[in-house]
């Protein structure tokens, strides 16, 4: 039986962040992922959402320009092009991913894997059951989509996110269950290539947990962009007939019925994490609300020498955070004293504009009883975003009432993701106010709203009335 270090079950970003980062000091490594390397995001997730969301956006934002003179509206999507580009960035990281795996000397195993006994993993592989001993054990199997028992996926007219990204041809109806970042990320890609989406949510307001003034203000935004919102709407049945499936259900704002008609149905409404079969007692890994595993402050579960990353662990179900989990874990194995901490995760939806947190919201702020002050800058007093006409956004900031300290923030602009940074670091670091007016921004560009935004928390801000 082979010796390891660390035996990590499941490819995905944390998994393989976790397989890389132990490789860099100095463990031996070995990898187990049942299907392809990169896991949903790189493969079926975020990588391959991306894609589609740039290549629409451009195409909406021609056909919707109107500076633009000739036969614009002749302009068409060809979606097999498409499809061959988004499968053409996928495999590029892929082999990038592998590459680096075998680089770093990660030992990569196909096949499906499992603990059978207290340090020790195996696989069963094309080749055969093969066995491993390991000092620490990570577990990275991820999540899946969740559907109803009423309505399972078919892979035709009920589709996951998997399905939606690849469909053999754009559908003219579209069904989408579930307000969240995946139904409306592919929700606006298919609305920009003319489909008719109709998005239904259970909850009060779109992107439930985040930011409420934030999310209405999108919402609007995205129905003036062509997606019919409704939300609580419970649906309670579904029928397919003829290749068109109909959701039927109640309306829980006026105790009504509804019936909606499409070619598709995109289940958007949750995931659920992969933890069948993973261990030889399932019983040994106590659980938390919703199945996730529980997991202790630095990662490690209730099988004393075994860690659960990402997914698994519940919480915000986000590549990046797979990413940290994995780091965390890695580095107990190689005898670190790295801890969890998730008070500055960002997350980032990216519709247009997109819409990207860090921190508290002023509803968490005010349930926790802090004393808090808010400042609240519009995009269409940003210079950069009228040049980019896209004004419709706002920079929100959540500040300490004692002592200037930054809470939180909430972005609806332009690239809100990658303006967001910073002020990642401002909560992680407990920065002032002043400090995030201590820097000198470039001008003009979208960051600018940051500071005015700090500032406004102090009735300061130079470029909009206090």
């Amino acid at each position: 039986m082979e010796k390891k270090n660390l035996a990590i079950i499941g490819g995905g970003p944390g998994g393989y962040l976790a397989a890389l980062r132990a490789a860099q000091l100095g463990l031996s490594v070995v990898l187990f992922e049942k299907e392809k390397v990169g896991g949903i995001c790189i493969n079926v997730g975020c990588i391959p959402t991306k894609y589609l969301l740039h290549q629409t956006a451009i195409f909406h934002q021609l056909r919707s320009n109107k500076n633009l003179e000739g036969p614009v509206g002749e302009l068409r999507p060809n979606w097999q092009k498409i499809q061959e580009g988004r499968q053409g960035v996928v495999n590029r990281l892929a082999k990038g991913l592998e590459f680096l795996l075998s680089k770093n000397n990660v030992q990569v195993i196909k096949g499906k894997a499992k603990l059978t006994s207290p340090g020790e993993v195996t696989a069963w592989t094309s080749e055969g059951e093969i066995k491993f001993q390991a000092d620490t054990i990570i577990l990275a199997t991820g999540s899946r989509p969740a559907d109803f028992p009423f309505l399972r996926f078919n892979g035709r007219e009920v589709i996951s996110s998997t399905e939606a990204l690849s469909l053999p041809e754009i559908p003219k109806r579209l069904l989408v269950v579930g307000a969240g970042a995946i139904g409306l990320e592919l929700g606006s890609v298919y609305g920009r290539l003319g489909t008719e989406v109709t998005i239904l949510e259970i909850m009060p307001s779109i992107l439930p947990g985040t930011d409420l003034a934030s999310a209405q203000r999108l919402e609007r935004i995205l129905k003036r962009q062509g997606l019919k919102i409704y939300l609580q709407m419970k649906i309670e049945s579904a029928e397919i007939s003829a290749g068109q499936v109909t959701l039927k259900g109640l309306s829980l704002l006026d105790n009504k019925p509804f019936e909606f008609t499409a070619d598709k149905v995109l289940i958007a409404a949750g995931r659920k994490p992969n933890i069948e079969d993973l261990v030889w007692d399932e019983n040994l890994l106590r659980r938390q609300k919703g199945n996730y595993l529980e997991v202790d402050n630095h990662g490690e579960t209730s099988i004393p020498g075994v860690y659960a990353i990402g997914d698994l662990t519940g919480g915000k179900l986000l590549a990046h955070k797979a990413y940290y989990d994995g780091r965390v874990a890695a580095e107990r194995a190689a005898g670190l004293n790295s801890q969890l901490d998730y008070r500055a995760l960002p997350s980032a939806i990216f519709t247009e504009p997109e819409l990207a947190s860090v921190g508290l919201s002023q509803t968490e702020a005010e349930a926790q009883g802090l004393a808090i002050k808010t400042g609240e800058f519009p995009m269409q007093a940003n210079g950069r975003a009228l040049t980019l006409d896209s004004p419709d956004g706002l920079v929100r900031i959540i500040a300490s009432q004692a002592d200037d300290e930054i809470l939180g923030a909430h972005l609806l602009a332009p690239h809100a993701s990658e303006m967001l940074p910073i002020l990642t670091m401002a909560v992680s670091r407990r920065l002032k106010i002043r400090d995030l007016d201590s820097i000198i921004y470039i001008h003009p560009t979208l960051s600018e709203a940051i500071p005015e935004a700090a500032l406004k928390t102090n009735k300061e801000a130079l470029h909009i009335l206090n």
